[in-house]
């Protein structure tokens, strides 16, 4: 296990730091949606993902964002609520019912180990938003629209969506973008994907080659880290003082596994 400390610059805010969690029962789409999300095209072939973990880096209007995305089907929900900023997006698929069960009882389990964090005798409130997927298989459809809120017992951002041809996917990440504070331009269709390298030259303002395709400075921008691996739940992407370099500064702990 190889311990990695991230020091934010000054000029960095940690706020602007965000994870969503996706979660849901297997085969409802849960990959391709967050391939959209990445820039990336509808995979047809499907294989199992038993945990998926990807960093987004953006560029808007001067200021830095990461977006941090946990795909996994065999988290345990109690982990995940250590961290009180994290965003659950929740798919099930419209094609079935059971699927939407599980997305209910999911979203139970993660208020409920929040409120227990919490000390609270009531079910803590938590920022979610709700993805019926496959959209596209109309034919095969066996939830509506209108029992999706009976089920769910409450009022949350919904949308039908279809990862293969995009259907309702910008909704989506608009909302999610809406929940943690996010400039809309985290929305796939309103940034350029650029290197990391380009993107990292543009943090240090930096100007890119004659003739070279980089975005000007206030033009938004992201770049997906290849690097990325998933933080330890021990530190749940908390703030800590760290107590190797005895400083005062904002470090976040990133173990990989």
């Amino acid at each position: 296990m190889h311990l990695l400390l991230l020091h934010f610059p000054s000029q960095h805010s940690f706020q602007n730091c965000h994870r969503i969690v996706v979660l849901g029962a297997p085969k409802v789409g849960k990959t391709n949606i967050l391939q959209r999300f990445l820039g990336k095209e509808f995979q047809e072939q499907y294989e199992p993902t038993i945990e998926d973990f990807h960093r987004k880096l953006f560029r808007i209007k001067g200021r830095r964002y990461i977006i941090m995305l946990l795909n996994g089907h065999l988290i345990t929900k109690v982990m995940l609520s250590f961290s009180p900023g994290d965003i659950f997006l929740l798919v099930f698929s419209l094609n079935d019912r059971d699927s939407l069960n599980e997305a209910c009882e999911l979203l139970r389990e993660i208020k409920a180990a929040k409120a227990k964090l919490l000390k609270s005798k009531h079910p803590a409130k938590v920022s979610a938003v709700i993805c019926g997927n496959k959209s596209d298989l109309d034919a095969q459809r066996v939830v509506r629209r209108s029992e999706v809120g009976t089920v769910l017992g409450e009022d949350l951002p919904y949308f039908e969506t279809s990862a293969k041809n995009g259907t309702g996917l910008e909704s989506v990440f608009r909302a999610l973008a809406s929940l943690g504070g996010l400039p809309d331009e985290t929305s796939p269709s309103r940034h350029q994907i650029i290197s990391i390298p380009t993107y990292q030259s543009l943090c240090v303002r930096q100007r890119g080659r004659r003739g070279s395709r980089t975005p000007e400075l206030g033009a938004p921008c992201a770049a997906v880290d290849p690097l990325a691996r998933r933080p330890s739940f021990s530190s749940d992407l908390r703030l800590k003082v760290c107590s190797v370099c005895q400083s005062s500064k904002k470090c976040l702990v990133v173990t990989n596994l």
